[in-house]
């Protein structure tokens, strides 16, 4: 059933140290529900319970790797404790990613990266569905990507964990199909302001931004908290995702073309960095990386200009679908 209040609803959110996740908790925070965080780095955690616990809220960190399938099986077990039986809203939110040609990155890293985005949501589902079925009633929330709907160059694996995520919650909705009080609701967020960009790996020896048009994180934690109230199984966050989306539906070969080439145009001029794991594999200091945002929305960029940047993907690929169209049918 819809969570009608949140007031002493028991949410968990992996990921909840920083981006998306940080954001959430503390939304969620403001509504009162009892929180239990999940993420790596235990005294981040900590510092994000305490604003929780500032904001009114009763929370609980609870340090975990979610690659580790039996950490998970313990932080549903201390939810469960925390939250007087019962688990309401379980957000699947931690995730990371491998920028780089897929030969040039180390194959360690395509594996942790589903690892963490596939499995990690796997075993998140594994852990909680028992418990709502046994409660006739719960909410699984996963943070997936625009990337499930539109491969990404340069990030073999994480295009791979999400195409996978999507399959994934498709077939655990129709298993649940028969249960009309758990639901299951995927978010897909556009590109986003957070740390997401500094904590994943990059074997491109530039430095990688995320493509305007750049959304705030309390964006996504908003889509979140409705979802609790209105469930939904698929909902997309930032206008430019639907726009991608349907380019690719409607011409998948020029969207990947074009994508491809602005990405290779924009790695030949950006800035040096140096090829580093990040915090792929265990977490690293990194400007930005127990906050909310990851600096990318300065206050000194129009935001405008996102939007032109958005119009100029959609102009070329539009612009190479016809050219590509009028090559055709002059060979014929």
């Amino acid at each position: 059933m819809p969570q009608p209040s949140l007031r002493h609803a028991t949410v968990v959110i992996t990921g909840a140290s920083s981006g998306i996740g940080r954001a959430t908790a503390l939304t969620f925070a403001r509504h009162g529900a009892t929180l239990v965080l999940a993420a790596r780095r235990a005294e981040v955690l900590a510092e994000v319970v305490a604003e929780c616990e500032r904001l009114g809220a009763r929370a609980l960190a609870v340090p975990t790797d979610v690659t580790d399938a039996e950490a998970v099986q313990r932080l549903a077990h201390a939810a469960t404790e925390f939250g007087r039986g019962s688990i309401s809203v379980w957000v699947n939110n931690a995730g990371s990613g491998a920028i780089g040609e897929f030969e040039k990155v180390p194959l360690a890293a395509h594996e942790q990266v589903l690892r963490l985005n596939l499995f990690g949501y796997l075993y998140g589902a594994y852990a909680v569905l028992p418990l709502f079925r046994r409660q006739g009633h719960g909410t699984l929330i996963n943070v997936v990507s625009l990337g499930s709907w539109l491969p990404e160059p340069f990030t073999a694996s994480y295009s791979a964990s999400k195409y996978g995520l999507r399959g994934l919650m498709d077939t655990l909705r129709a298993e649940l199909s028969a249960e009309p009080h758990i639901h299951i609701c995927d978010v897909h967020p556009s590109y986003i302001d957070t740390p997401g960009f500094q904590h994943g790996a990059n074997y491109t020896g530039r430095l990688i931004k995320p493509a305007p048009p750049v959304f705030p994180a309390q964006k996504v934690a908003d889509t979140i908290l409705r979802l609790t109230r209105h469930p939904q199984a698929s909902t997309m966050v930032g206008w430019s995702g639907p726009v991608f989306r349907l380019l690719y539906q409607l011409a998948p070969q020029t969207t990947a073309w074009t994508t491809a080439r602005l990405f290779r145009g924009y790695l030949a001029q950006a800035k040096p960095a140096p090829i580093s794991e990040n915090s792929l594999f265990r977490p690293q200091p990194a400007p930005h990386g127990s906050d909310v945002s990851g600096g990318w929305l300065a206050p000194a960029a129009p935001r405008r200009r996102g939007a032109w940047w958005g119009a100029a993907v959609v102009a070329a690929v539009a612009g190479a679908y016809v050219w590509q169209q009028n090559r055709a049918r002059t060979a014929r």
